[in-house]
C-alpha cells in the first residue's frame, strides 16, 4: 500500500465515521421534537425510553470519529479541536447535558423535575446537531486559521496551528451558509428521530402527531440542503498541486470533483433518493415503520459522498480563510506512513464493531419490547 492510498483509505475511514454519526443523532433529532410528538408526561417518557436506548452509541460515534482524526490527520485535530475550542466545547457540553439528562431524571430525590431534563434534552437535539453541522460547513466554506510547521524547530513549546482571531470558532457561525447547512442537519436529525420513533414506538397519539411533524421537517431540510449543495457546486474550491502542495483556487471545484469521481456523484444520488423515499413513503402510508432504515442509510450514503468530495480528488478538505497556504489537505495533514500502515490493519476490526452495535441495538430492542408484552 502507498503513502497516496493510505492516506485517501483513511480519509475514507473518517468520512463514514462522519456519516454513521449523522445517522446515529436521531437520537438528538427524536429529543428536539420531543414536546411535539409527546403532550403529557406518559407519553414523553415513552419516547425518553426509546432514544435513551441508543444515545450511548450516538456518543461512541461522536468519540470515535474524533479519535481516528486525531490518529489519522492529526494536525486538523490539533488546528479545529485545538483552535476552535469554543465551537468544540459547546457541541460536547450539550452532548453532557444529555448523558446527564438520562441519567439523573428518574432518580429518587429529583430536586430539578422531569421536565427540565428534558428540556436539557430539547437543547441537546437542536443545538448539538446544528453546531456540528456548521463545522462541517467549514470543510467547504473554510475556516480563519493559521498553520506554520516550521515554529516546531524553536521554542520549548512550539504550537503549529492557531486560530487568527479571538472567536475560538464560533466565527463559523457568521457564514450563512454555514448556517445554512447547520439547520439542514438539525432538520435532517429532526426527520430521522421521528421516523426512528414511529418505528420504535407503539402508540396511536405519538405515530399520528409523528406524521405531521415529519412533513414539518423533512420539506425544511431538502430545501435548505438543495441550497446548500447548488452553492457548493457553483462556488470556487480549494485545490492543490500534488507536486509542489501549492494551494490554489479553482472554479467549480466540487462540481469538477463530482464528475472526475463519477462514483461518488452516484452514491450521493441514491443516498438522496433512499432519504426521499423513506420520508414519501411513510408519509403516503406505504411502510408504515420502515423509513427510518430507507432514509437512514440514504443519510449515511449522501453524507459520505459529500465528505469524499471535501477531501479527495486533490481538494483542500480544510481551507483557511486566514492564508490560502495554510489550508489543510491529506496530504499536508496526515500522520506518517507508518502509523497510518499499522493503523490500517487495526481496521481490519472495524466490521466486527458494526456488527456488534447492529447486535446490541437488536439485543436492546428485543428485550424492550419483551419488558411491554409482560
Amino acid at each position: 500500500m502507498t503513502y497516496d492510498f493510505l492516506q485517501h483509505y483513511w480519509w475514507f475511514l473518517v468520512s463514514l465515521l462522519g456519516a454513521l454519526l449523522v445517522f446515529m443523532m436521531f437520537v438528538q433529532g427524536a429529543n428536539g421534537a420531543i414536546f411535539n410528538l409527546a403532550k403529557n408526561d406518559s407519553e414523553q417518557k415513552m419516547i425518553v425510553e426509546s432514544t435513551g436506548r441508543k444515545w450511548e452509541l450516538t456518543f461512541t460515534t461522536l468519540v470515535t470519529f474524533g479519535g481516528a482524526f486525531f490518529a489519522s490527520f492529526p494536525l486538523f485535530y490539533s488546528t479545529s479541536f485545538g483552535g476552535a475550542y469554543w465551537l468544540w466545547m459547546i457541541i460536547l457540553f450539550t452532548f453532557v447535558l444529555q448523558a446527564v439528562s438520562y441519567e439523573f431524571q428518574n432518580k429518587i430525590g429529583n430536586l430539578l423535575g422531569n421536565n427540565t431534563f428534558r428540556k436539557f434534552l430539547l437543547i441537546n437535539g437542536l443545538v448539538g446537531p446544528l453546531l456540528i453541522g456548521g463545522a462541517v460547513g467549514t470543510f467547504f466554506n473554510g475556516s480563519n486559521f493559521l498553520v506554520d510547521k516550521m515554529v516546531i524547530t524553536g521554542g520549548i513549546s512550539p504550537i503549529i496551528s492557531k486560530w487568527a482571531n479571538a472567536s475560538n470558532g464560533l466565527d463559523a457561525l457568521l457564514d450563512p451558509w454555514n448556517l445554512v447547512i447547520g439547520l439542514a442537519v438539525m432538520f435532517l436529525a429532526r426527520s430521522l428521530g421521528i421516523l426512528y420513533i414511529m418505528n420504535n414506538v407503539k402508540d396511536k397519539n405519538i405515530s399520528s402527531r409523528a406524521k405531521k411533524q415529519l412533513m414539518i421537517a423533512a420539506l425544511p431540510f431538502v430545501v435548505l440542503f438543495v441550497a446548500f449543495l447548488i452553492h457548493v457546486l457553483v462556488k470556487d474550491g480549494f485545490g492543490y498541486i500534488p507536486a509542489t502542495g501549492e494551494i490554489i483556487i479553482e472554479p467549480y471545484k466540487y462540481f469538477n470533483n463530482l464528475v472526475d469521481m463519477w462514483y461518488v456523484a452516484l452514491i450521493l444520488v441514491v443516498g438522496v433518493v433512499l432519504y426521499l423515499y423513506g420520508v414519501i413513503a411513510t408519509l403516503l402510508g406505504k411502510t408504515k415503520t420502515g423509513g427510518i432504515w430507507y432514509s437512514g442509510i440514504g443519510t449515511v450514503l449522501a453524507v459520505l459522498s459529500l465528505l469524499l468530495c471535501a477531501g479527495w480528488n486533490n481538494t483542500a478538505y480544510y481551507p483557511s480563510t486566514a492564508d490560502l497556504q495554510s489550508s489543510l489537505t491529506i496530504a499536508n495533514s496526515c500522520s506518517s506512513e507508518f502509523t497510518l500502515s499499522v493503523m490500517s490493519v487495526v481496521s481490519i476490526l472495524i466490521p466486527f464493531v458494526l456488527a456488534y452495535i447492529v447486535y446490541v441495538w437488536h439485543t436492546i430492542d428485543k428485550a424492550a419490547k419483551a419488558e411491554c408484552v409482560e
